[in-house]
């Protein structure tokens, strides 16, 4: 059962003023309860650990209340020392209840007290879980304590797998011991197999409401015979400021789960209309490699990616480095391709179109490039050092060389790579064209529509650009389309 609906609006309240609060749990002796799962608790308590998860599900309980009640109040508050506990009731709790008695009255009374212990008491497992990791990023935390029984150690651990990653550092008390005659019953029902887990996972975040409207860039240098896009930071469930909403990747340095991540794509999937299943996004080594897919085996990693498949989505990420497109009418191949300052230098863009050339027989004055969102001039610094080697390329590239930290252009600097190789001028959508609509916009200057690395700090999200030729393209069409 869920909470009503004032009891959240206190427990919100208490929840945002006691991010300063301070807490020291003292246990209280009692013959109902395993002494040496409280007394290990104690001791925990006193080191100060930063959160602290305690779980109390009951089903099935036939002193379901009072059992719960003897168990919080073995939990009293001081005002002396910095952590967050968090009681994590079942769904079942009431329900399994033959006296028919009501758990919120005595939720109502302990959260009267102005302590830093909150109650996690949600219609399913997961969003008890989802709920508690909202709280966990809120207060920037990232050491959590997890008390519970052996049996529903591996049910949590599954939990956690979904909805965290490897930021978050979890530790385990357990025991055998029996608090509650209903406690052995209901630690085998509550724990489901891992996939069950997963797919109540997906669906509790198919359900969540979105963060604004997904928002989808589009050059109008691309032919009609390619579908193509460069995303937004709005539309997504991402919670974290720098990762809301939209967030397109998940590693174990950053706090959004790849489930999260993978639902986000969900959505812009069903926007953009394509599959979701039917994405490549490169893996991203900062260099220059590039995997002709349909002709090589996959690399290990690697910055672009060309084909001539059709239906098959390819993308590159970009959070101030730049995504890449690129499009062959004539011989029907397409491209991304991630850069950044390095890979800018070793020259992943020319790399990409030369993949195009040597894979399937592009020319390089067929190839259109466009960059996307990504990091301007005027937010982009680098050494000295590092920012003479686009001095190099042309001055124009670094206009204050002088400085400590000059300023560069990485954009330009492709630019005049690709011009180099044989890349026509009018076929580069960057920005310096300004009769048509710009998709490269300051990553950085926007921060209502872009994420920025440069602008963020480290946990920073990331947008992407896609492209796919449609498996119903006709002859026709690219025909009308070739330069």
């Amino acid at each position: 059962m869920k909470i009503c609906s004032s009891l959240r609006k206190k427990a919100h309240r208490l929840w945002k003023c006691s991010i300063h609060n301070t807490l020291v749990e003292k246990l209280l002796s009692s013959s109902y309860v395993f002494s040496v799962y409280w007394i290990s608790l104690l001791h925990l308590l006193d080191n100060m650990s930063e959160v602290f998860i305690i779980d109390l599900i009951h089903c099935r309980c036939p002193q379901h209340s009072s059992c719960v009640e003897r168990q919080v109040k073995s939990v009293t508050g001081r005002s002396d020392v910095g952590f967050q506990i968090y009681l994590l009731f079942g769904p079942h709790g009431q329900r399994c209840n033959p006296n028919g008695e009501n758990k919120v009255s005595l939720l109502e009374t302990f959260f009267s007290q102005k302590t830093n212990v909150h109650v996690l008491d949600y219609t399913t497992v997961t969003e008890s879980w989802y709920r508690f990791k909202l709280a966990v990023d809120q207060l920037d935390l990232r050491t959590v304590r997890v008390f519970t029984s052996k049996n529903r150690r591996p049910m949590f651990e599954a939990y956690i797998v979904q909805l965290f990653t490897e930021v978050y550092t979890f530790e385990y008390v357990t025991s055998n011991d029996r608090p509650c005659p209903g406690h052995v019953q209901c630690d085998s029902p509550l724990a489901p197999p891992v996939s069950e887990v997963r797919e109540e996972v997906r669906s509790f975040l198919q359900q969540l409401p979105a963060k604004g409207d997904i928002t989808i860039l589009r050059s109008t240098f691309i032919s009609d015979c390619f579908s193509h896009g460069f995303t937004t930071r709005t539309g997504g469930i991402s919670s974290i400021s720098t990762l809301s909403s939209l967030n397109l990747f998940s590693s174990s340095r950053r706090r959004d789960p790849r489930t999260l991540v993978a639902e986000n794509i969900r959505r812009l999937a069903q926007k953009a209309g394509f599959f979701p299943r039917l994405l490549h996004l490169v893996k991203v080594n900062h260099g220059s490699d590039v995997w002709v897919m349909g002709k090589e085996e996959e690399p290990h990693d690697y910055d672009g990616i060309v084909t001539n498949q059709r239906g098959v989505v390819i993308a590159a990420p970009g959070a101030d480095c730049m995504p890449l497109l690129f499009t062959d009418p004539v011989a029907r191949v397409i491209g991304v391709a991630h850069a950044g300052w390095k890979g800018t230098l070793m020259g992943v863009a020319m790399a990409t179109v030369n993949a195009m050339v040597m894979g399937f027989g592009s020319r390089a004055c067929d190839v259109t490039v466009v960059i996307g969102p990504s990091v301007g001039a005027c937010c982009f610094t680098l050494e000295r050092e590092q920012a003479a080697d686009f001095y190099s390329i042309h001055p124009d590239c670094v206009p204050d060389m002088a400085e400590t930290r000059p300023h560069v252009n990485i954009r330009l600097a492709t630019r005049i790579l690709l011009q180099r190789e044989g890349v026509l001028p009018e076929h580069i959508h960057d920005d310096t064209v300004t009769d048509r609509p710009s998709v490269t916009l300051c990553t950085s200057c926007h921060p209502e529509a872009f994420f920025s690395r440069v602008r963020d700090g480290l946990d920073f999200g990331t947008q992407m650009g896609f492209l796919w030729m449609d498996e119903t393209g006709t002859t026709d069409c690219f025909s009308s389309s070739e330069h």
